[in-house]
């Protein structure tokens, strides 16, 4: 290994880029769909070694930089997809999208390598703790984006369930701390790294669920719904009309549910102009009620991406306004100043962009309870599920992943799901238009699904609670102040031996 280092630091500039981006690619197989964690372990463990064998805190950020060009091009390949629904007008963004969001994320480990390698120049475990500190930032800062974290790696294994204790970060810690221990193991370290890799492997088996709980007789069935419109044809008059009647039909065969869920904008039109025509999707779904999602406009002009509750006689009992818009989709940021030049978000149909809801919302579902309502986007936010008030039955998705195609995107995104309903304890109900739509139970398991590319639907009951976790009742607190002390910790050793 030493020898290979050694020769690729003679390396051009470029060749060192390509090598290390190459080795992020490998790193970003541990995402959903292929789930091939391990990859990702050796890949990090691989940047700690390139790490301490930079010469200086700036080759040390361009080293990171590339490694993170690689992971963040190929975990958001799919980001290019929603630029194809419209390749005439949109298509010549997709290169500067992918490029932008790669490269921009990948900023944020280039400043934890300069900042690691300024300060504690050869502490690994110190620059482990700034990648982790970097990804919280990303996680929050100008709206967040935490999409492709390293800890989620670990979501089709029984790690995930440590996510109950604190949340998508502490996964992260946990990726960076195996890395870590791998490294300790190749350079003869082995009591301390072994004894890291047992500890998880134990803790692992021991959260490891079980058995998925037996149905409670008096559980209530939900048929989750899935029209599987395109999104080059869902706003498309000669086939809009196709796709709400696949809705209809598959709500009304078979045995009458206790709930109908419908996706995302399944509707495609404004709340405003159907009021008087609910009684058409009462009917459908038999005395049930219904939750669908669907555009509207307020008497002051504003629109809203709406998720309704509509009772079994037609009447909308609840609404929910979704709170955290996509930048760039939903609106576009710099307030009015970009509509004025023309400049809309791609899933801005009526001009003008959509505004925020109420991000404490919880609605009433008749005849099962409370439930978290999110609209696609807001399901990778782990921090702003929680509500205040009692504590809901179930959390229910309902997303539009037609936008990010037949690839990734959409498997990425069940993933997260699974991963809510670990933190929180609760089963989730995912209804997708185009797939995946799923029962997700309050450990993360996929019970049913209605796979991707496919139109159908499914009936099952809906899985119990779980214990209220303790990330649902304190959220990234815990795991922040653990990295802050284990940070400062580390840097204080490392002081010391230097000194």
């Amino acid at each position: 290994m030493d020898k290979v280092l050694t020769r690729a630091a003679g390396w051009s500039r470029f060749a060192r880029f390509a090598v290390l981006a190459a080795c992020g690619v490998v790193a970003g197989l541990g995402q959903a769909p292929l789930d091939m964690w391990p990859a990702t372990i050796v890949a990090v463990a691989l940047v700690f070694i390139v790490h301490d064998r930079s010469i200086d805190p700036r080759q040390a950020a361009f080293h990171i930089w590339a490694f993170g060009v690689g992971y963040f091009g190929f975990s958001l390949r799919w980001i290019v997809e929603p630029f194809l629904v419209d390749i005439a007008r949109h298509g010549w963004m997709a290169p500067f999208a992918i490029m932008l969001m790669a490269g921009g994320a990948a900023f944020f480990w280039a400043m934890a390598g300069y900042a690691a390698k300024r300060l504690a120049p050869r502490n690994m475990l110190f620059f482990g703790m700034a990648i982790v500190a970097v990804e919280v930032i990303r996680s929050l800062i100008l709206t967040g984006f935490p999409w492709a974290l390293l800890g989620h790696v670990w979501i089709s294994t029984p790690v995930a369930q440590m996510a109950a204790f604190g949340g998508p970060h502490l996964l992260t810690l946990l990726t960076i701390m195996t890395a870590w221990a791998v490294v300790q193991l190749v350079v003869g370290r082995r009591i301390i790294g072994g004894a890291f890799l047992v500890g998880l492997v134990a803790a692992a088996l021991i959260l490891r669920p079980g058995s998925p709980p037996e149905r409670v007789a008096d559980a209530p069935t939900v048929r989750i719904v899935q029209p599987n419109a395109p999104q080059h044809q869902k706003w498309d008059p000669v086939y809009r009309d196709i796709f709400v009647q696949r809705l209809l039909d598959y709500s009304a065969a078979g045995e009458v549910p206790d709930l109908v869920v419908w996706p995302e904008t399944a509707m495609p039109t404004l709340l405003n102009y159907i009021e008087d025509e609910l009684s058409i999707l009462a009917d459908a779904a038999r005395g049930a009620p219904l939750i669908f999602g669907i555009q509207r406009q307020s008497p002051e002009g504003d629109f809203f991406n709406s998720f309704v509750v509509l009772d079994g006689g037609g009447q909308i009992s609840d609404l929910y306004d979704k709170t955290h818009l996509v930048p760039f989709g939903e609106y576009v940021p710099g307030g009015d100043i970009p509509g004025r030049l023309g400049f809309a978000g791609l899933a801005d149909r009526f001009g003008g962009g959509f505004t925020s809801g109420d991000e404490t919302a919880m609605v009433q579902v008749p005849g099962i309870g409370w439930a978290i309502p999110l609209i696609c986007y807001e399901g990778i936010f782990a921090e702003e599920i929680s509500r205040p008030g009692d504590r809901p039955r179930m959390m229910v998705l309902i997303t539009n992943d037609a936008w990010f195609g037949q690839a990734a995107g959409p498997y990425q995104h069940l993933a997260q799901a699974r991963l809510r309903a670990i933190e929180q304890g609760l089963p989730m109900i995912r209804a997708a238009n185009t797939g995946v739509s799923a029962m997700i139970d309050a450990q993360g398991r996929v019970l049913q699904s209605i796979p991707l590319g496919q139109e159908g639907a499914i009936d099952i009951a809906l899985p119990p609670q779980g214990p209220q976790p303790l990330y649902a009742r304190t959220g990234e607190l815990p795991v922040i102040v653990l990295l802050s002390i284990l940070a400062l910790s580390v840097f204080a050793a490392g002081r010391r031996v230097s000194d």
